[in-house]
């Protein structure tokens, strides 16, 4: 691992990234090892909004020696990376190649930010298929949106105020802690003053 000569800012950024981050769900099947698994996709999708929202960025690319995976903070620019050696099932194949490229990319990226995906595909492909019966996937709930600091916010607040709950904002958003502390203090003022 490589690391910038100090990771103070980035390390406070992560604080953010996680507390606004959920689990990201499998929602993808190997139909060879009859597994599921988080897409690349899906997790890209999952950690975007939370990344831009905590002035993190990751880049990976891949070089001569693997994949290299950098999680930059946008602001002071402090960094961590890492370098993945990629093996290639088959040599000169393209398909091969970018294959093996998606792969490492899905598991550096969870690795570097510590996500939590219930992911066994790695597990399972180094093992023999079981025989059993398939038990079909459960539809999950969509995902709420996060309630920003702009204008949702401030809608939130005014519902506080004229006797709302913090209650009713959870079941419609997905709350930091840091918004969740700014209504609290809110629903205490109005119930101190």
């Amino acid at each position: 691992m490589n690391r910038s000569e100090t990771i103070v800012n980035l390390t406070k950024a992560l604080a953010v990234f996680h507390a606004k981050v959920g689990k990201i769900k499998k929602d993808a099947k190997n139909p060879f090892f009859k597994s599921n698994y988080a897409s690349l996709s899906n997790i890209l999708d999952e950690i975007d909004d939370p990344l831009l929202e905590s002035g993190l960025v990751i880049t990976q690319f891949p070089d001569e020696d693997g994949l290299v995976s950098m999680l930059i903070h946008a602001e002071s620019g402090e960094f961590i990376s890492s370098n993945y050696r990629m093996p290639v099932a088959k040599q000169n194949d393209p398909q091969a190649l970018g294959s093996s490229i998606t792969y490492a990319r899905r598991y550096a990226i969870t690795s570097i930010l510590s996500l939590n995906v219930e992911d066994d595909d790695g597990n399972k492909g180094a093992q023999p298929p079981k025989k059993q019966p398939e038990a079909p996937i459960q539809p999950q709930a969509p995902e709420k949106p996060w309630l920003d600091k702009g204008q949702g916010l401030d809608k939130a607040m005014e519902y506080l105020r004229t006797g709302g709950n913090i209650a009713t904002i959870e079941a419609k958003y997905r709350l930091s802690t840091e918004i969740r502390k700014n209504l609290q203090t809110v629903l205490d003022t109005i119930q101190n003053g």
